[in-house]
């Protein structure tokens, strides 16, 4: 698939792995909706890179068709790449006792239920499309972590969630195999991203050090990068890239 010309949505654009896969697909010839709860980021990102922005909880249907329709508005959707999310930490009990069920609703609803919500609504839209000589109608790529396969102390929610994420790519692809639809997932590892930006100095810097090689934190530009080769090699469907460095999580 050639990003030139072509309309892709991309969720959590405002910031982090988001705005990086957003910036590349419109380096690329690409028009970016991004999808955000950031309202000043996300108008100042899509500005810069002459797209549009639309207010979006990934998690509501009204929300999300909102999004398709701004997208379809603006010429042949063909891509999903969805990166909101949320990285609550919370022990199954802790100090404070139960872990809080609102918290764990929450991580579901956003991390796993959205995604979903966006791959439906995004999917419908593009089995219209006109197929691409290759015959797609479009491409999705969402976004689980290494915490899917090893998640630490504290990430029952975070891990579940992108758990989720990892499950439902093969059905999902092969749910839309027939319409020339494909569905992938990228899993990363320890990347530098606002959530993580939040942590010490120091904390970050072991982070960094525990990654066999590179040793380093991941970039937005990174997953850009693997993002870009996912949507023009049409070959690559229903699968789970892992991006880190060949890190594996030890328990805290």
């Amino acid at each position: 698939m050639d990003i030139q010309g072509k309309v892709f949505i991309v969720t959590g654009g405002a910031s982090g792995l988001g705005e990086g896969t957003a910036r590349m697909l419109a380096a690329n010839g690409g028009t970016v909706v991004i999808a955000d709860m950031q309202v000043e980021k996300g108008e100042a990102v899509a500005k810069d890179i002459g797209g549009a922005f639309v207010k979006c909880d990934v998690s509501s249907e009204a929300d999300g068709q909102a999004v398709v329709a701004k997208a379809l508005s603006l010429g042949k959707l063909m891509g999903l790449v969805n990166c909101a999310g949320i990285a609550p930490a919370e022990k199954t009990v802790g100090k404070n006792g139960a872990h809080s069920l609102a918290v764990y609703t929450k991580t579901i609803m956003v991390n796993l239920v959205g995604s979903f919500n966006m791959i439906r609504l995004a999917s419908e839209a593009m089995c219209r499309n006109e197929p691409e000589a290759t015959g797609e109608r479009g491409v999705m790529i969402s976004t689980a972590s290494v915490a899917a396969y090893d998640g630490q102390i504290g990430q029952a929610a975070y891990a579940a969630s992108k758990g989720g994420v990892v499950g439902m790519t093969l059905p999902i692809a092969r749910d839309l195999a027939r319409n020339g639809i494909r569905n992938m997932t990228i899993a990363p590892g320890i990347f530098g991203t606002p959530m993580l930006f939040g942590m010490p100095q120091e904390v970050q810097d072991a982070l960094a050090a525990s990654v066999p090689f590179p040793s380093r934190l991941g970039t937005p530009q990174d997953y850009a990068k693997l993002a870009k080769h996912i949507i023009e090699n049409d070959m690559l469907n229903g699968e789970v890239i892992r991006l880190d460095g060949a890190i594996r999580l030890a328990p805290r």
